[in-house]
């Protein structure tokens, strides 16, 4: 690969980072700020919901001002962010900095597609954003496993003060070593009546809305296991905080062998028929794990098992899908990397929102969650192969 798109990964990955770093921490944040663990499962809810709403702007902005100014902007503010979460004295700042943080650090999950689609034609992206997976897909293994165990050393505030020197790294990356890509031609003025006039042509393109969809919806049932994990991990099957990143780099590990698989298809298949079988193999496992939640019967090892088929077939969904979601979209590329990112994850965002709300003592509502997200996805999957 080479260099500029191994720091795309690493831009991309802060994401994911963010998200699952304290997610082992759940428990002691709740017992630490005296409230419940609805109350911080929704900061990760806000999180998303700040990631969803704050790519549209990105967008237009990378479109008129290059790729490198967005990023510095966002990634100054994802740092100060961090900050204010790492000293937050309750638990409605800390919601209010991960909301923050998320509109920081949208502009990692935003610019590098656009940055790939600079270079690469729909096959060679579609590639390029498998292998991105491989570096990004580190982070939910690496995240959970380092929160751990600054847990148990220093304690939650820790792990945001991480966060905040992984920011600060990546915007010197972006400052001395990221050369800009995009082209003087393909500027696009910034003018509100031309974002809101690409914005509406994008929203009307039905193989962009129906292929950004068939990824944002597997991604969804994503979120909700990751912010549902914790509690079904921790709680309902008695995992150690300091073990449950392991069990976490599990799925993340499917994740990205079905990425890397993908990848490697894609030197003599389709995008899109790749998109169509995998999508059948993850409405198979969500549903197979909510029959045997609704039985019953489930086991951690049966629920990890369900899982590790949904992240696997997702790694194969969410590169493919992006692709050809932003095949056609050239002129337009930044408003339609930051329109697709919105779409997956304020779906993500109602997933996890779903999951913090229903409490139960079992693994019902998660395998619910992945079962209508799965069956969305191949469905939208499905409506986009035919406006092709």
């Amino acid at each position: 690969m080479p260099g500029w798109l191994y720091l795309m990964g690493a831009l991309t990955a802060i994401g994911p980072f963010s998200i699952d770093m304290y997610l082992p921490a759940f428990p002691t944040i709740a017992a630490g700020l005296d409230v419940s663990r609805g109350e911080v499962e929704r900061t990760l809810a806000a999180y998303l919901i700040g990631l969803a709403v704050s790519q549209i702007f990105y967008g237009p902005l990378a479109d008129r001002y290059g790729r490198r100014v967005p990023l510095m902007l966002g990634l100054t503010l994802y740092i100060v962010a961090a900050l204010g979460c790492a000293l937050s004295p309750n638990i409605e700042s800390l919601t209010f900095w991960r909301f923050v943080q998320a509109v920081g650090g949208a502009a990692g999950i935003v610019i590098p597609r656009a940055v790939i689609r600079d270079h690469y034609d729909t096959q060679q992206s579609a590639r390029a954003l498998s292998m991105l997976m491989l570096i990004m897909g580190l982070a939910p293994i690496l995240a959970p496993l380092i929160g751990g165990q600054l847990l148990i050393f220093t304690g939650w505030r820790a792990m945001f003060w991480v966060m905040m020197l992984i920011g600060a790294a990546l915007l010197l990356c972006v400052i001395f070593i990221m050369r800009e890509s995009l082209h003087p031609d393909r500027v696009v003025p910034l003018r509100v009546s031309t974002i809101l006039s690409n914005y509406a042509g994008l929203l009307k393109h039905r193989r962009f809305m129906f292929h950004s969809l068939a990824g944002g919806f597997g991604q969804a049932g994503m979120f909700a296991y990751i912010i549902g994990s914790p509690r079904i991990f921790i709680e309902i099957y008695g995992v150690a905080p300091q073990h449950y990143g392991f069990l976490f780099g599990l799925n993340a590990l499917a994740l990205i062998v079905g990425s890397q698989v993908s990848a490697r298809l894609l030197r003599n298949r389709t995008p899109a028929t790749l998109q169509r079988g995998a999508q059948h193999v993850l409405l198979v496992a969500a549903l197979v794990a909510l029959g045997i939640a609704l039985s019953g019967q489930m086991t951690l090892v049966t629920l990890m098992i369900c899982l590790m088929g949904y992240m696997a077939s997702q790694g194969f969904v969410n590169p493919n899908s992006a692709a050809l979601a932003l095949n056609e979209q050239g002129a337009r590329l930044g408003a339609a990397s930051a329109l697709l990112g919105t779409l997956q994850l304020t779906s993500g965002a109602i997933a996890g929102l779903v999951m913090s709300a229903w409490q139960a003592e079992s693994a019902l509502p998660l395998t619910t969650a992945l079962a209508t997200c799965a069956a969305l996805s191949w469905l939208a999957g499905r409506r986009a192969r035919r406006e092709s």
